[in-house]
């Protein structure tokens, strides 16, 4: 169930960065969207209703079980809605688990009764909500991990050979990840049996060999095998020719040669054709075919050879892209020590339930998220965060799997099942974020899929139309349509995004950065202007009171109310109140009817008066003009103020002061040298916090004394001065501003799913540390795209006025496809070594 904090109403207040309080809001969940709330127009950086404060690293919700179903629930207003939802749905018979989460407007239900199902979305529609089913895990389908693929083309033809079968509902084949997704009525053998008549290999996947995508080592030696001996015979071939043997001697190795090398892209061109592609397989089979039949055997098999050799080179390139993944993966251990009762026993992490204590030496890995109930030590979270320096870790932190324990062994309590941790989040987004296409991807692949039918026809026209108009020899026109049928195939331009696009993904989540997809990898390399939240971004997040001043009653009374009126936020600077109260050992008041005022504070009665807690505004919207000068007075020192008063007169005033990250300067220094042209923050504090905060910070600008809504109205403004722009906040309360801009970035992704969920792109660690990395890859892997891009251009365009003349072999034209598409992936491979 919900770990959600303690709630007092749908409505209760929450300080901003000005000490003001803000409303419950809600969550938006893409860039089109951007929801609001009842008590709020828009979502400020305080959120009461989200999930504990980040800095606890405390994960949103427990995750329920494997049989859940997400549905998207519209209408929420508040955390309270949530609270309303959640109980009626646990009460409906055959409901296991529910979780409701206001601020991703999300539903989760464990349930594996299917009238169920289709009750839920009627029974929240007479709460007054929307709820619509998103997916189920039996809704995504059999994973299968595919090999024998030299480029997307071969992925089509895969797909477009499946869809012709009655059994099959939906099939997704994703060259760049090597898997298959495909919905089906049939068993799994048929639909191995199908692809391998298709020409390729598979094998269904499990939640273990998911990352071994491509072929299978069996395959790859078979592969690799049948070309060096190929490649033999034809060494023979040709030497025979200078001892005076009989042509026909070498023409059979040749043609075994042929053989050998050929059956594979013969048999896969054979469905391409049937299927209705024409992919490289088709045309290297018809330019071999054509080379035999006009008795140009050595070129014929030169052709196959080359062609098979580079696409075996392809292969286990390829596969360094993927490998990314695996390493991933093989982060966290199959197995864990599990304690129960005085025994303490290994066994598979599938089988660790929830709340089950496991022991983690020092040394080892840590298999599952958890909290820790005894033990300290220190966790080198680099897995996660990307951070090298090891944490300190205590009772009651949180820890993720795949993170290595350094010393001293801990006790964990699990919270998280090993399909749900971090690390598996992770690997999902960024399977899911390589298969996506990127605008350039999109665009290239329609353009070949039109390119390569006209040069076909092309090619059929260049063998006939001359000879027809008396203008040469069949046979010589034949060998020039063959060179240009080779030339056709635009595997090399094919490939050059989406191979760039994995290892730029696949390098960021192992630097503790996770991109959403290629769409957000092209966009981030663009951007030239990032707008920066203040509280928990560009300073720690964690206020310290600084000064209390009484101008009414004393100072205990003073610090009661102040502490009733913030007790139930999470936001750092109502933490910080009650903490420092904690500590003053002050006792906490009985409040009721909590009433958020929004962007202006906070309102409850205590012993029959209305007490409130917000900025300047609020009490002169309340008529309050007695405004001591001691608080003008605190304003110039540029602290942070949180005014404490009734209707009638102001009872004190609380200061709390943040300090900058010691990331902050140097990451926005080197965003500058980038070439950054904008970097600006948004707070809700005072006009001179601000100004001195972006001094400090070496911002370009600031803008003060915002309301909830006003962060999106300036992320419009600078859109609209013709910058790219990112947002970067902490990805649950930012969320307007994040959908907003170009890019969403959501900070310290590790203690927070629902950042995950929220932003484009998540840095783990909690700081800007990672993000000039971030954008340093992105601009790299743009420049790598365009240089695959003109170079595989560049390529064929010289390979085609080559023909004219007749200087160009067809032997030269398929190394020229083959040695291109290898060095298109070479050069994305370039990526990875970007630290």
């Amino acid at each position: 169930m919900s770990t959600e904090k303690k709630e007092s109403s749908c409505c209760n207040g929450n300080l901003n960065e000005k000490g003001t309080t803000d409303s419950c809001c809600s969550s938006v969940s893409s860039k089109e969207t951007v929801s609001t709330s009842c008590c709020s127009p828009s979502i400020n950086e305080s959120c009461r209703h989200t999930t504990s404060n980040k800095d606890e690293s405390e994960p949103a919700v427990l995750d329920p079980p494997s049989n859940w179903v997400i549905y998207a629930v519209s209408g929420m207003d508040c955390g309270a809605c949530a609270k309303t939802i959640e109980k009626s749905v646990s009460n409906i018979q055959g409901v296991q688990s529910v979780e409701v989460q206001f601020s991703t407007g999300k539903m989760k239900v464990a349930t594996s009764d299917e009238d169920v199902l289709r009750e839920i979305p009627r029974i929240v529609s007479k709460l007054g909500y929307g709820a619509k089913q998103i997916h189920s895990r039996k809704d995504k389908g059999e994973i299968y991990l595919v090999g024998g693929m030299d480029c997307g083309a071969c992925a089509k033809t895969i797909e477009n050979h499946l869809r012709t079968i009655p059994e099959v509902e939906r099939v997704e084949v994703n060259f760049s990840t090597g898997k298959m997704n495909i919905e089906h009525t049939s068993d799994k053998e048929m639909i191995i049996r199908e692809v391998k008549k298709a020409g390729y290999t598979a094998s269904l996947a499990t939640k273990r060999n998911r990352q071994d995508a491509g072929a299978t080592k069996e395959s790859i030696d078979f592969g690799t095998l049948s070309v060096l001996f190929s490649g033999l015979l034809l060494a023979a071939g040709y030497g025979i020719t200078f001892l005076n043997a009989p042509s026909l001697i070498s023409t059979l190795l040749y043609a075994a040669g042929m053989f050998i090398s050929g059956c594979k892209p013969v048999k896969s061109a054979y469905y391409a054709v049937k299927s209705r592609s024409l992919d490289m397989n088709v045309l290297m089979s018809v330019a071999a075919i054509g080379a035999a039949i006009i008795g140009e055997w050595l070129e014929g098999a030169l052709v196959v050879w080359l062609f098979s050799l580079g696409a075996a080179l392809q292969t286990k390139s390829v596969n360094r892209t993927r490998n990314s993944i695996k390493e991933l993966v093989d982060l966290a251990p199959p197995e864990a020590w599990v304690k129960r009762g005085n025994d303490v026993s290994k066994v598979p992490v599938e089988d660790v339930t929830l709340a089950e204590i496991i022991v983690v030496r020092p040394g080892d890995r840590i298999p599952l998220d958890g909290e820790i109930v005894k033990g300290e030590s220190s966790v080198n979270q680099a897995s996660i965060t990307g951070e090298s320096i090891p944490v300190d870790k205590t009772v009651a932190d949180w820890v993720f799997a795949g993170t290595v324990n350094e010393h001293g062994t801990l006790e964990i309590q699990v919270t998280k099942l090993v399909e749900n941790t971090i690390i598996a989040k992770i690997i999902e987004m960024v399977e899911e974020a390589q298969s996506k296409q990127a605008p350039t991807q999109a665009f290239i692949d329609k353009f070949a899929g039109i390119y390569t039918p006209i040069v076909f026809v092309i090619a059929l026209l260049v063998m006939v139309a001359p000879p027809l108009l008396n203008f040469g020899t069949w046979g010589e026109w034949f060998y020039r349509g063959l060179e240009l049928l080779v030339i056709a195939c635009p595997c090399a331009l094919v490939i050059s995004t989406p191979v760039a696009i994995v290892s730029a993904i696949g390098n960021a989540a192992k630097n503790g950065v996770l991109i959403k997809g290629g769409t957000f990898l092209e966009k981030a390399g663009k951007i030239n202007a990032i707008a920066f939240d203040k509280t928990g971004t560009i300073t720690e997040g964690k206020p310290k009171v600084t000064d209390v001043e009484v101008f009414a009653g004393d100072r205990i009374s003073l610090l009661q109310i102040a502490k009733t009126l913030e007790a139930y936020s999470n936001h750092p600077i109502a933490k910080s109140i009650v903490n420092y109260a904690d500590r003053e050992q002050i006792s906490i008041l009985t409040g009721e009817n909590f009433q958020s005022i929004a962007g202006k504070g906070v309102r409850a009665t205590i012993d029959g008066i209305n007490y409130y807690a917000g900025n300047r505004n609020l009490f002169e919207e309340l008529n309050v003009t007695n405004i001591p000068g001691a608080i003008e007075q605190l304003q110039e020192q540029a602290k942070t103020i949180v005014i404490i008063g009734n209707d009638t007169e102001i009872v004190g005033v609380i200061c709390v002061e943040d300090t900058i990250r010691h990331t902050t300067i140097k990451a926005i220094d080197q965003l500058k040298t980038a070439g950054m042209k904008e970097m600006v923050m948004l707070t809700g504090d005072n006009d001179k916090t601000a100004a001195l905060m972006a001094e400090k910070s070496k911002l370009t600008r600031y803008f003060a004394n915002l309301l909830p809504e006003d962060k999106v109205s300036y992320i419009k403004q600078l859109q609209q001065e013709g910058h790219q722009t990112a947002m970067v906040g902490d990805g649950i309360n930012d969320a307007p501003a994040l959908a907003t801009a170009d890019i969403g970035i959501a900070m310290g992704g590790a203690g927070t799913d629902t950042a995950i969920e929220t932003a484009d792109v998540v840095l783990m660690a909690d700081n800007l540390e990672k993000l000039p990395f971030t954008m340093k890859l992105s601009k790299k892997a743009l420049n790598i795209i365009k240089q695959n891009i003109w170079f595989s251009i560049l390529i064929k365009v010289v390979a085609l006025v080559l023909i004219l003349p007749g200087w160009l072999t067809l032997w030269i034209a398929v190394l020229s496809d083959t040695g291109a598409a290898l060095l298109v992936i070479l050069n994305s491979l370039r990526l990875f070594s970007l630290k």
